[in-house]
């Protein structure tokens, strides 16, 4: 049975047209767009590009050890980042830093909510159009294929609904608004489709596998190809398939140093954890812990099937495969619970995994990337010039092909704007006003001052992280992650004054950039200076917070 309808795509009102391979008006924008420009793009066949997405995968926290055939088929097959990061801890944030290459402050999602931006009809006016699946479709002739979550607010009455289909993309299989197993809703194509709860034909991360492999069998042969796959999991519900819910019953959340420990000199919403949590709560915990685990499972699979399709195909010596997370997790850390948000190495941080041509096997890299640098490097894998956006991130196609005496950056940018109303919440009297996300013994996990900027950085010297938080307090929070890995002595009243005050310039500076500034030197690269006019909006109003408390 074809699950997915695989009509080719209409011209949609106010876009470009969408090109047949045939015609003379592609050739010339192959020929003016994506010819040329990196070594891949210079053979007969055009490679491939596979994106896979976990939805809420930790990397610190062993996220990938039920991954065993992740890890063989694309890990080892080819290189691995020890390094990669997300610019926000937030799902939709997230995301549309990877669809736009792009900081937060530059495509404006700042949370989970329609308000908040995330797949508002603002974003789809402004950011969807120049998303790089977009580019790869209209500049590049690929054919672009989605399945699975796309942004948080997909699908809501107040923008466009489920016939919403973003620019770009060839054939759409999205999931409508957040993670789930069972009894959701599909945009097939723009169409609604209700899934129930029978496991053969619903369980969500099993009919990404088969429409997947459904498009690799159907598609056409005279295009490259993109595909985006945005598993559920390990979001919640945690919804294991049957023959994996007895699955690591003897596994329990890490007991790392930072676990069940009071936050000592932090922001305040950590230090209003309860320290030690109750047995109830890590009771909790613990079982989220293993329930994640149990549904990345399905993943594993998901993943096998699809690499063994490309290769029975004839395709996978000739496609990149990119596995990743939007964003990082936490159980216990600090002793707040579970969720992500926050600033430290267990949120930001991220499994990426990638294979393709070129890649030597076996390899793991140091070098710090973002995944505001996965749209520019699939970009330089169809050969279109970054230089042609306005991305803030940069192409790390060059390590991975082993480039030699590669100059590349030592920071980026992590910022997150808190949520919370300034109310007292009635059932928790006791905590400031603002908090969000609560849990009932009154622990909350956000708040509306939680909002804050941080700059981390990575070099020969130094391995830092710098935070500044957007509240009365202007509080500040820097790590030396040498020394304290676990993040659990806040350094900033310790510090050489004269590098935290580069470090507050250098946060000041990439609050406000843009594009080819984002990509300047940090505070400890050779060729770093300090200019003052980096500072400045193009208003000419100094910039020293993330982000207007009015974005839309």
């Amino acid at each position: 049975m074809r699950l997915l309808s695989l009509a080719p795509d209409r011209p949609r009102r106010g876009g470009p047209r969408h090109l047949t391979s045939g015609s003379p008006a592609l050739l010339l924008l192959l020929l003016g767009g994506c010819l040329g420009v990196s070594g891949a793009a210079k053979s007969s066949r055009r490679p491939n590009v596979v994106l896979l997405l976990a939805d809420d995968q930790d990397e610190v926290l062993g996220g990938m050890t039920p991954l065993k055939k992740t890890k063989a088929l694309i890990g080892e097959m080819g290189m691995t980042f020890s390094s990669a990061y997300v610019p926000s801890a937030l799902c939709c944030p997230s995301r549309a830093s990877i669809l736009t290459g792009k900081y937060p402050h530059n495509h404006h999602v700042v949370n989970n909510t329609l308000e908040g931006n995330c797949s508002s009809k603002s974003w789809q006016k402004i950011q969807e159009p120049n998303t790089f699946p977009a580019i790869l479709r209209s500049m590049c002739g690929y054919q672009t294929f989605f399945a699975g979550k796309y942004l948080n607010e997909y699908g809501a009455p107040d923008a466009g609904g489920l016939g919403h289909v973003p620019l770009g993309w060839s054939y759409w299989y999205a999931l409508e608004k957040n993670s789930k197993y069972y009894n959701y809703t599909l945009s097939i194509n723009g169409k609604a489709r209700k899934h129930g709860e029978n496991y053969s034909v619903d369980y969500l991360t099993d009919v990404l596998a088969n429409v997947s492999l459904d498009f690799l069998d159907y598609k056409s042969n005279s295009e490259p190809f993109f595909m985006m796959i945005s598993t559920p999991a390990p979001h919640s519900p945690w919804t294991a398939a049957p023959q994996y819910q007895n699955a690591f019953q003897n596994v329990f959340a890490p007991r790392n140093k930072n676990f069940n420990i009071h936050g000592t000199n932090k922001h305040w919403l950590i230090r209003q954890a309860k320290t030690p949590m109750t047995n109830s709560s890590i009771q909790f915990l613990d079982n989220a812990f293993r329930k994640r685990w149990q549904t990345l499972l399905s993943v594993d699979d998901l993943v096998e099937k699809l690499v063994k399709r490309l290769e029975f195909n004839g395709e996978l010596n000739n496609t990149y495969i990119f596995y990743t997370s939007d964003n990082g997790y936490h159980t216990g850390q600090f002793s707040l619970p579970i969720d992500k948000r926050q600033l430290y190495e267990f949120d930001i941080k991220v499994p990426l995994l990638v294979r393709g041509p070129g890649i030597k096997p076996n390899q793991t890299s140091k070098m710090l990337v973002a995944n505001i640098d996965l749209g520019p490097t699939i970009l330089d894998i169809a050969g279109y010039s970054l230089n042609k956006t306005q991305m803030d991130g940069m192409s790390f196609l060059p390590i991975l092909k082993g480039a030699s005496n590669l100059t590349w950056r030592s920071d980026v940018l992590v910022e997150y704007q808190g949520e919370g109303r300034n109310v007292t919440d009635p059932t928790c009297p006791s905590l400031s006003p603002g908090v969000s996300q609560c849990f009932p013994d009154c622990v909350c996990e956000d708040a509306y001052n939680n909002t804050y900027a941080c700059v981390r950085t990575m070099s020969e010297r130094w391995n830092l992280q710098y935070c500044e938080f957007d509240d009365q307090e202007v509080f500040v929070e820097v790590y030396n992650l040498t020394a304290d890995p676990h993040q659990l002595n806040n350094i900033a009243k310790s510090i050489d004054p004269e590098l935290l005050g580069k470090m507050n310039y250098r946060l000041m500076m990439l609050q406000s950039c843009s594009g080819p500034t984002c990509r300047t030197p940090g505070v400890f690269d050779p060729g770093y200076r300090f200019d003052p006019r980096l500072m400045f909006s193009n208003h000419g109003s100094v910039r020293t917070r993330r982000f207007s408390k009015h974005l839309l």
